[in-house]
């Protein structure tokens, strides 16, 4: 983006967020989607314990060490912890960077089969001032696109590309690092060849409008899938078969620029995801961007059961949160030795954040 009075701290803040053995923790779950969450564990969903419980999160002891950013909701850049401080300063005091969901969810496109675009570009301008004036450094928009025989769609492709896009350079304008997320969902019986050819697709479509619109590539980042068969398909890949495929995908797609690219965990169980980040890390083959994590269910299932609500399992959630957070910092750096995640599957049909 030529001529960007933010462009040192854009580059910076995207350094920062892909710095070695680091991740981002995705805790920007709307208040409807946290609230399903506490239905699992028995919790009312009130904003007291929203609170408490992002709260434990943000001041899990050491986390810092494994986290580099956080992504927050609305209410929580806005909440106040229990002490009266600003929520997410709990993060900031122990140098995690803030990021804000910015997409306010999804409308029809009309001319398509059940394909949508997202929501919120007309104030977006407006929200990021005030969010960076919050404290927040780093953005999130999600797009998603689903495969079938007839989707994605041309229309759905380029519409999608050309918000992200647009998203992307209105949030350099006001000094926040935009992460691009352009998430194929599991949902479908495809196997992983035709994931890897839409993912192509899409990706390419994505760089090309952000080229269009003259965004700061040194200042973004990628949160993109992985590239997994379908999930009702019936075969079965390998960890090694996510990575190459997934690797290969950004080889084609992501420009050298770009200094990280985060995964989304999708539904993935905890082990799945961070196995499968191991082993993009330690495959042979050209890595010229970090690839890390941003997950949200995969860092956060084990903890919020070991929680359940209860102040006398906070230091037990605790602990389980920061062992998901190591493990996915080992995988970043192609060391984790596997084992330490729940294999249950936490993939829901056509996701909502």
């Amino acid at each position: 983006m030529a001529g960007n009075a933010f462009a040192y701290e854009l580059i910076a803040t995207a350094n920062a967020l892909s710095a070695p053995g680091k991740g981002i923790l995705a805790a920007d779950e709307s208040t409807g989607t946290i609230g399903k969450r506490f239905a699992g564990i028995n919790v009312e969903n009130t904003e007291e314990n929203r609170i408490k419980y992002r709260e434990m999160l943000f001041t899990a002891p050491n986390i810092e060490e494994y986290i580099a950013g956080v992504i927050v909701y609305d209410e929580t850049i806005r909440s106040k912890a229990s002490d009266g401080e600003p929520l997410c300063k709990k993060a900031q005091d122990k140098g995690i960077l803030i990021g804000i969901k910015m997409d306010k969810g999804m409308a029809h496109i009309p001319g398509t089969r059940d394909e949508h675009s997202t929501q919120g570009l007309d104030d977006l301008a407006e929200r990021c001032k005030e969010y960076f004036a919050l404290g927040a450094r780093f953005a999130k928009w999600r797009a998603t696109f689903r495969i079938s025989p007839s989707t994605p769609s041309a229309c759905a492709v380029q519409e999608n590309a050309w918000a992200l896009a647009r998203y992307g350079a209105i949030c350099q304008a006001s000094g926040l690092v935009p992460i691009i997320e352009p998430e194929i969902l599991m949902d479908g019986d495809h196997d992983i060849e035709r994931t890897a050819e839409v993912a192509e697709h899409v990706q390419s479509a994505v760089y090309k409008a952000m080229k269009d619109q003259n965004l700061l590539l040194e200042g973004t980042l990628l949160k993109p899938s992985m590239v997994t068969p379908g999930k009702a398909w019936v075969g079965k890949v390998t960890n090694l078969d996510v990575a190459a495929y997934t690797v290969r995908t950004m080889q084609r797609t992501v420009p050298v620029a770009v200094p990280g690219v985060v995964f989304l965990s999708g539904g993935q169980s905890e082990e799945e995801a961070t196995s499968n980040l191991n082993a993009m890390n330690t495959m042979p083959a050209k890595r010229p961007w970090s690839l890390s994590f941003s997950f949200g269910r995969a860092l956060q299932s084990s903890c919020l059961k070991a929680w359940s609500g209860e102040d006398d399992n906070l230091k037990k959630a605790q602990t389980m949160l920061v062992e998901r957070c190591r493990a996915n910092s080992d995988a970043q750096l192609g060391r984790y030795l596997g084992g330490s995640g729940e294999t249950a599957c936490l993939f829901q049909s056509n996701y909502k954040y």
